[in-house]
């Protein structure tokens, strides 16, 4: 098992998987997306988001859209997906990050701390109603220093014998000319010679 940056061909099954599980949406682009795969079968088991929100003034990180799909629960999926997004925004220079939420018992396991909706950014305070309204009704603002993160111990081991367990197989699909936006009984090429 391990975590990986999501690619274009994995645009179809993140939407497929975000909207299925309710998740967030908004400004979607596949590249902000990591992806927990199993080594052995290709099968795809989890994924998360970096979203940055930009001002006049600063830049603000939020990890949003994280999801593990129903036969890899309870493995260390989400864990190491949540990992890999906090260690993306520290290295691309942020020192914390936030995240809007009603899962916030689970992030606190790995260090996040709740946050009042008034000592949020501005462009989260907004982001926060909207998500209410919309989404999440319950979500509650938490926040990370990002080298503060720790992985419990427990979650490593769950992740190391992700591989073993037997969710239901999905493999990568194959790539065709409609996957680049070619209707192949349409196609003409640059060397079509026309026989």
């Amino acid at each position: 098992m391990y975590v990986r940056d999501a690619r274009n061909r994995d645009e179809a099954w993140l939407l497929d998987h975000i909207e299925s599980m309710g998740l967030d949406e908004t400004s979607f682009r596949s590249r902000d997306y990591v992806i927990a795969v199993d080594e052995e079968s290709n099968a795809r088991a989890g994924f998360g988001r970096i979203r940055v929100h930009k001002d006049d003034d600063n830049e603000v990180c939020e990890l949003t859209s994280i999801g593990v799909l129903d036969g890899w629960r309870g493995q260390g999926v989400g864990a190491h997906v949540i990992e890999r997004l906090v260690d993306s925004a520290e290295a691309e220079g942020f020192d914390h990050v936030y995240s809007l939420t009603s899962e916030h018992e689970y992030l606190a396991q790995f260090g996040f701390e709740g946050v009042s909706a008034d000592d949020l950014p501005e462009q989260l305070q907004d982001r926060l109603e909207a998500k209410r309204e919309s989404l999440d009704p319950e979500a509650v603002p938490m926040r990370i220093d990002t080298d503060s993160f720790e992985m419990p111990d427990r979650f490593r081991e769950r992740f190391k014998a992700a591989a073993e367990a037997e969710p239901a197989e999905e493999t990568e699909p194959e790539e065709s000319p409609e996957d680049f936006g070619i209707d192949s009984e349409e196609a003409t090429y640059k060397y079509d010679t026309g026989s």
